[in-house]
């Protein structure tokens, strides 16, 4: 599964397709639905094979680089055209789901851009052909558990395995190296960094500053249906007692993750000299880049104590040179001054959504679709690894608690409102605020919707994965956002759906940042 380190296509020698057709994504592994639900339920209002169309592409390439090897983007063009040709030109209704949203965001830049970069559709192409994109689990701004799998290939799952089975994943135990192989082989998915979260600390916060302010994450679960909203004060179902600093997406240790940043000694890291590695790495299976970083370059980073998401991309570029080296080819994370500017005409923008312009296309409609109701990752606390061999420097510090002060702070990772992978802001910021009416990120006006679906849990055994799920992959069986998809797809218009349907703070969080429209 890993592709080439330098190239970010093909190793050599070994060639790994996607299957293409409805079964590509019906089912991830047998009685594991992904899109047969909603598959089945189309298909009772009367939509078959020739009126649908499974958009199966190699997630691990950039998104330019599945038209470069494989033609993919090219493919969606024409498949679309020829739905809408030989169904009295009806348009489309596109629905992606996590990274394909952000994929068909880069296709709506492609589709219309002239050749050979582009698909050479004209500016007129999406207005034609897409009557609406319904986004389930958008990562329009990224994701912060992108940042924590690729620093140190872990996620809260994983840092709880290594803590109930200490040294298992990590080196000596059966001599897997298990951490080391999966980060070696993720680390040439370019895919992987379209996920760093975008839009630095205007986004997500700075050192002692959040969008979110406040947040309970031990409120008790709300019933079905019940709305949740907080009070002036950001103190409701979803405000807490203490202040969480989620703009700090990476502390090493609790106590710089809660004291002011004036207290906070930071040792500027970028210029700190790689090397005097004191490690044996002879004995390991597999080479990362850590091998090449020595005690001072793991030193230095520890030293420099936080990091926004402005410093993130810095962090990355210290300690992953060759990914991000490809990644700076295919993705931007910043937000463009001048959208009219030529340079944002280049493709590495085109699915950062704070550099780029929605199409003209004044009747399409845009829906972010997306579970609430679950504690998401935000933050990280970290510590430093004993050095050993073959060793990741860098982990999660499990031990890091808050306790019944700070309930968001649990086994070393800070949680906020959101589907368990993509926290609110992400998902919803765009089409709350970014895109809401006629921006310059939206200058043609296309209406947006947010339709958010409070997670409640399965009520017994029989009900398998849930019917009201708001998880990440889950919500594909929910069956109010089958209902909304299916109605659309049947001809109905978000207006007819009730406009927007909100449970979080997703709008005043979007007015805690100042962006300029």
């Amino acid at each position: 599964m890993s592709l080439d380190n330098e190239t970010g296509l093909d190793s050599p020698g070994i060639r790994v397709r996607p299957v293409s057709g409805l079964v590509a994504a019906d089912y991830f592994a047998p009685g594991y639905f992904v899109w047969a639900v909603l598959i089945a339920n189309l298909a009772r209002i009367g939509y078959e094979e020739k009126t649908m169309y499974m958009a199966a592409y190699d997630w691990r390439l950039s998104f330019q680089n599945t038209e470069v090897r494989d033609q993919t983007l090219s493919r969606i063009k024409s498949n679309i055209e020829l739905m809408v040709a030989t169904n009295g030109g009806k348009k489309v209704v596109v629905i992606p789901h996590s990274m394909g949203v952000i994929y068909f965001l880069h296709f709506m830049k492609w589709v219309e851009a002239p050749a050979p970069m582009g698909g050479g559709g004209r500016s007129d192409w999406c207005a034609k052909h897409i009557k609406a994109v319904m986004n389930i689990g958008a990562p329009f701004l990224g994701v912060p558990k992108a940042v924590s799998g690729l620093f140190s290939i872990e996620a809260k799952d994983v840092a709880v395995a290594r803590a109930f089975a200490p040294g298992v994943l990590d080196k000596d135990v059966f001599g897997l190296q298990t951490l080391q192989h999966m980060m070696r082989m993720t680390r040439t998915w370019d895919s992987t960094m379209s996920m760093i979260p975008k839009g630095g600390d205007t986004i997500w916060g700075g050192l002692d500053w959040s969008p979110e302010g406040y947040f309970n994450c031990s409120a008790k679960k709300l019933k079905n249906n019940d709305t949740n909203t907080a009070d002036q004060n950001g103190k409701g179902g979803l405000g807490s007692t203490k202040r969480v600093n989620y703009g700090r997406i990476i502390s090493f240790g609790k106590d710089v993750a809660e004291i002011h940043s004036s207290e906070i000694e930071m040792v500027d890291f970028r210029d700190a000299f790689k090397g005097s590695n004191l490690i044996n790495a002879t004995k390991c299976d597999v080479w990362t880049e850590y091998h090449e970083m020595g005690i001072e370059g793991v030193k230095a980073i520890a030293d420099y104590k936080v990091y926004t998401a402005g410093s993130i991309l810095d962090l990355l570029h210290y300690v992953a040179p060759k990914m991000m080296a490809r990644g700076d080819a295919h993705f931007s994370y910043g937000i463009a001054d001048n959208l009219d500017d030529p340079k944002y005409q280049h493709y590495k923008y085109w699915s950062n959504p704070l550099e780029t312009k929605l199409p003209n296309a004044p009747d399409m409609e845009i829906y972010s679709m997306y579970g609430v109701g679950v504690p998401t990752e935000r933050a990280y606390v970290y510590k430093l690894t004993p050095p050993s061999e073959c060793y990741i420097p860098f982990q999660i510090d499990t031990s890091a608690e808050g306790g019944s002060e700070d309930s968001c702070l649990k086994g070393g990772v800070f949680s906020v409102d959101g589907d368990e992978t993509v926290p609110v802001l992400s998902s919803g910021f765009m089409c709350a605020k970014g895109w809401r009416g006629k921006t310059r990120f939206n200058p043609s006006g296309i209406h947006t919707y947010i339709r958010e679906y409070n997670h409640a849990p399965p009520a017994n055994l029989l009900e398998g994965r849930g019917t009201q799920s708001g998880a990440h992959v889950d919500i594909m069986g929910n069956f109010a956002l089958i209902e909304d998809i299916i109605r659309v797809a049947a001809g109905a218009t978000g207006e007819d759906l009730g406009g927007d349907r909100v449970y979080s703070d997703i709008f005043k969080w979007s007015e805690n940042i100042n962006l300029q429209l």
